[in-house]
């Protein structure tokens, strides 16, 4: 499914991020930000602040929300159709367990949807932190070895298109 030049691609860019592993409180640090994105998260903020906006119908808040649900419907159809194994590893077992493919990511589509809404709807100032955290979490998982490179540009593409639309039609 996936042409061997870009498989090729893929594992070397995968392979130069592991290379850079941390360890001590680095790889503590690193963990964390990995489990940022991760939906017991993202998705309690979410419907925390739509509530706190009074579940407004347009907006930030709605825009956010349904951009990252988007994206996660997304990803699971593409998981389901694609079946990608995990890299080898011994961090996230969690997620080894209860989901084993890891194309595309998840939490980069969760956190690029959530960033692309922020960017559009509400600017600058509160879209390019989210951005930012969006690629450091992304570049995280694949240091950690729970996904390879395409996995998260993949997700991140897919979460960037989720993002546009829901904060075009919602914003």
């Amino acid at each position: 499914m996936i042409p061997a030049w870009v498989r090729r691609i893929d594992a070397e860019a995968s392979g130069w991020l592991r290379a850079r592993r941390l360890t001590g409180a680095r790889h503590r640090l690193l963990s964390a930000l990995a489990h940022s994105g991760d939906s017991i998260v993202v998705l309690p903020l979410l419907g925390l602040a739509w509530w706190r906006s009074g579940f407004r119908r347009r907006g930030v808040e709605p825009a956010a929300a349904a951009a990252v649900l988007s994206a996660m419907a997304l990803v699971v159809i593409a998981k389901l159709a694609f079946r990608r194994a995990r890299p080898e590893g011994e961090w996230g077992a969690v997620y080894r367990l209860t989901d084993p493919h890891s194309f595309p990511s998840g939490h980069a589509a969760r956190t690029m949807a959530l960033a692309v809404a922020m960017l559009v709807v509400a600017g600058p100032c509160w879209g390019l932190p989210v951005l930012g955290w969006s690629i450091a979490l992304g570049l995280s998982r694949v240091n950690l070895g729970v996904h390879w490179f395409l996995d998260v540009l993949v997700g991140w593409a897919l979460g960037a298109g989720a993002g546009l639309v829901a904060s075009i039609a919602l914003g």
